[in-house]
């Protein structure tokens, strides 16, 4: 594996314009240009494509097109995941999302982010950091997930929230930045 890639994956500075993983990234362009011209009556095609594209796709899996993603092996979908149409994961660290999730329309999962020093920027460095959805989680559509986020079993996130921080299990946040608005129980 590329020094950088490694990098990369492990959170540190990388450099995003090197050549292997600015091939990586053409790559996965290709397939998800590919995937994203198929018929919705294609859905063995579909699965072929997302089992290529991915690094693991559970049973019942199914993303509406346009799906968008920088490298695709680094995100890992649960059993029985939906996502709604215009979704983006910039996957430079892993996007692990369990089972029974929903994403709504034009949900954005990042896992990229740039240095806060404009000469580091300049420079071309990035770096990453994992995003985490547990099982059950339903995210609105339009809420934008930041690096380094967990969101808990159960959760429920609005529409056009904006995710900075950690969410608790069993919740319902939303609003810029996302709050806690309400506890679920099992009642509800």
């Amino acid at each position: 594996m590329d020094a950088e890639r490694e990098k990369m994956l492990r959170g540190e500075l990388y450099d995003a314009n090197n050549a292997d993983l600015i091939a990586a990234r053409n790559e996965t362009r290709d397939l998800t240009d590919e995937y994203n011209r198929t018929a919705a009556t294609e859905t063995d095609r579909r699965r072929e494509l997302l089992e290529e594209l991915l690094g693991a796709v559970g049973e019942e899996c199914r993303i509406e097109p346009p799906f968008r993603c920088d490298y695709g092996d680094n995100i890992y979908l649960g059993e029985s995941f939906y996502a709604n149409f215009d979704c983006v994961v910039l996957d430079v660290c892993p996007v692990t999302i369990g089972d029974g999730c929903l994403l709504g329309p034009g949900v954005h999962i990042y896992t990229a982010t740039h240095p806060l020093d404009p000469k580091k920027r300049a420079e071309g460095l990035e770096h990453g950091s994992p995003v985490t959805i547990g099982d059950n989680v339903w995210i609105g559509g339009q809420a934008v997930l930041n690096p380094g986020i967990t969101v808990g079993d159960g959760s429920v996130v609005g529409s056009g929230a904006v995710v900075t921080t950690d969410v608790p299990e069993d919740v319902v946040v939303r609003g810029n930045p996302a709050t806690v608005i309400k506890s679920l129980s099992a009642d509800d």
